[in-house]
Parts: C-alpha cells; sequence; structure tokens
C-alpha cells in the first residue's frame, strides 16, 4: 500500500491541518486526545491493512497452485492467473471463491445506443410492456457524476426483442464497450447447519 508520508513537526509542536506549526501548549487538550486516539486506531488499522493485503495475496497464489498441480495431473498447464474458481473442503464445511471482475466504460457510441432505444420506446408507445419499458429507461439514468450504471445498461443486452433499431442498439452497446482493468476477489464462506454458505467477513464493519 502506498502511504504518503508526514513531515515530522519538530518538539513541542503539532502541525495543524493547513500546515501551520502550533506549539504544543497552546492545544486544547481535548483536541490533543482526540489527535491521539485517531493516530492510534489509524496505525493499527493499517498493520491491519497490510496484513490482510498479504493474506489475499498469498491465497491467490496458493489456489493458483492448486489449479496448476491439478491440471499436472492431467498432464496439461494452465497461464496465468484468471478464471473464476471454487475449492471446496473435503468435508463441505468450506469454500473458497476465487472471481475476476472487470471494470467496463462505454465510449461515444452508448449516446448512439440510448438514441436507437428512444427511437424504439415513441414507436411502442402504445404496445410496449409498461414494466419492460421503466427498465429500458432506468437504464440510462446517471448518478451525481454523471455515469450510468453498467450492470442495467448491461442487463439490456439479454431483452430479446425483434425490432431493427433495437437490434442496432444493442450492436452499439456491445461496441461502445471498453475492458480498462480488472481486479480479482477472493472470498470464503462456511456452510451452516441449514447447508448454506455464508461469507465469513473481512470486512471489520461486517462482523
Amino acid at each position: 500500500m502506498n502511504t504518503t508520508e508526514q513531515p515530522t513537526a519538530p518538539a513541542g509542536y503539532r502541525q495543524n491541518a493547513h500546515g501551520h506549526l502550533i506549539p504544543i501548549d497552546q492545544i486544547k487538550e481535548i483536541d490533543l486526545a482526540r489527535d491521539e486516539l485517531v493516530n492510534e486506531i489509524v496505525t493499527q488499522a493499517k498493520a491491519i491493512s497490510g496484513t490482510l493485503r498479504k493474506f489475499r495475496d498469498q491465497a491467490l497464489d496458493d489456489s493458483h497452485a492448486f489449479v496448476q498441480l491439478s491440471a499436472e495431473k492431467y498432464g496439461s498447464s494452465i497461464g496465468g492467473k484468471k478464471g473464476n474458481l471454487s475449492l471446496h473442503s473435503f468435508d463441505g464445511r468450506y469454500r473458497l471463491d476465487r472471481a475476476i471482475a472487470d471494470s467496463i466504460t462505454f465510449d461515444e457510441r452508448l449516446q448512439t445506443a440510448k438514441s436507437l432505444i428512444d427511437q424504439c420506446l415513441n414507436e411502442w408507445s402504445q404496445t410496449a410492456d409498461p414494466k419492460i419499458k421503466t427498465v429500458i429507461q432506468s437504464a440510462f439514468e446517471t448518478d451525481a457524476k454523471g455515469n450510468v450504471a453498467t450492470h442495467k445498461v448491461l442487463e439490456l443486452r439479454r431483452i430479446k426483442i425483434s425490432d431493427p433499431a433495437w437490434e442496432k442498439a444493442m450492436e452499439a452497446i456491445a461496441d461502445a464497450i471498453n475492458i480498462t482493468g480488472s481486479k480479482t476477489y477472493i472470498r470464503l464462506y462456511e456452510r451452516d447447519e441449514h447447508g448454506r454458505y455464508n461469507q465469513i467477513p473481512l470486512d471489520p464493519n461486517k462482523l
């Protein structure tokens, strides 16, 4: 994890949020106590974060090594560390999932797709299923940053409609997709007495 090193204030001073050096004897006790508390918790959090990062990287490396070992039993090999994967303990109590999530953006052709879809909706005003219209229209709603929800746009391609304009719109969406990166996730699960797999939380806010 990359961190920015903070400059050390001279003895007897603390640096405030504006970068000014303030004599400690001029700082209220409650402000010093707050500073000590926040710094202590953040220091612990950084250590835990580093441990979790090492755990994640080791777990991904070990799971990939196991996949390679399994492939070698059949005289084969597998390149790279991509691909979704589930591994279970022998008794089925635990499950390890490795998942790859691509980061997707859309280029200007998404606007072409929206224009074609608007054309369809206007033509279908009397015949279209209101539920389908709602799904289609909500796909292009933007958030506070002006971004559309990627999963909603991609879900439109699952709707099968025999209309040339609609088909061209789906083609435009497919062409507008750009994969800008990917992230690998590892998730661990434990099976409860009802046979359900519950994720083992590694996020402190989900404990």
